[in-house]
């Protein structure tokens, strides 16, 4: 039997399992995972992080990031804003700014003048061999084919794949049946996260995301980065740009293809425990 000290811990109600990999190593099989994921019979979350020693002489930390499927995914926007105050509420860096290391890449984590933890997302990919989203070439937008449906979507990749949806009510967006379907549609051969936007103003977004081995969660950091970004590319929005999620307002900043994105948000620990599985 293992036993697992872990914080729980939450941005925007996105919510997370924390386990700290530095001081002491953690292997875990997907099986594992699955039973922590559990919301009845484990900690249940969105996403397990598991922060671990860097790999890299630049880089302060390294950190792994699981879905509740067990899947590996790429990157975590809200994760990586609890990644940051779980280090300083455990003295693992007295630095102010944070570099960590992901397997698509470095973030820089930080805290903004507004008392907010801000995550330096890197430049957003449009490029669909880079997303990987399997087009003939790049473009703005793209139609899928859903069944008898036809669906428009802008495609990016934050670290991990993004299909993003145009909509006149996010209230009444066919999540639950367009989110899966476009999830596992064959143009995204790793699979993507599918967000929802409701343009309210040129500042100002509504989102529901549909998370890649996940579902529908109340927000998705790089989900909101995603729909922040499409949104400047498509002309609709102005950075920055506040992505009003169920679960909380993310404020995304980008000054357009190119440059990086940085995300802005709260975090907060929820609690401490320990588990045996």
């Amino acid at each position: 039997m293992l036993k697992l000290k872990f914080t729980k811990m939450e941005g925007a109600c996105n919510d997370f399992m924390v386990l700290d990999g530095v001081t002491k190593p953690v292997d875990l099989k997907t099986s594992d995972i699955l039973a922590l994921s559990d919301r009845r019979r484990g900690v249940g979350f969105d996403q397990l992080l598991i922060l671990e020693p860097a790999k890299k002489t630049d880089a302060d930390f390294y950190y792994r990031v699981h879905n509740a499927d067990g899947s590996l995914a790429e990157q975590c926007g809200n994760g990586a804003r609890c990644l940051y105050l779980f280090i300083k509420n455990n003295g693992l860096s007295k630095k102010k700014t944070i570099t960590v290391e992901t397997i698509k890449g470095m973030m820089t984590l930080s805290v903004n003048c507004s008392g907010l933890i801000s995550v330096d997302m890197g430049v957003p990919t449009f490029s669909p061999r880079a997303i990987p989203f399997k087009v003939p070439k790049e473009e703005e937008s793209y139609t899928l084919r859903l069944d008898e449906s036809f669906v428009t979507i802008g495609a990016v990749s934050m670290g991990n794949p993004h299909a993003v949806n145009l909509v006149s009510n996010v209230d009444q967006a066919r999540v639950q049946q367009w989110g899966s379907c476009i999830e596992k549609h064959a143009y995204f051969p790793n699979g993507c996260n599918v967000g929802f936007m409701e343009i309210k103003d040129e500042n100002n977004i509504l989102l529901r995301v549909w998370e890649r081995g996940v579902g529908e969660t109340p927000a998705c950091g790089t989900g909101a980065c995603a729909a922040a970004a499409i949104g400047i590319l498509w002309g609709l929005n102005k950075s920055p740009v506040n992505v009003l999620t169920r679960g909380g307002k993310l404020t995304i900043t980008w000054k357009g293809k190119g440059h990086n994105l940085q995300l802005a948000g709260p975090a907060r620990q929820v609690y401490e425990g320990e588990i045996s599985i």
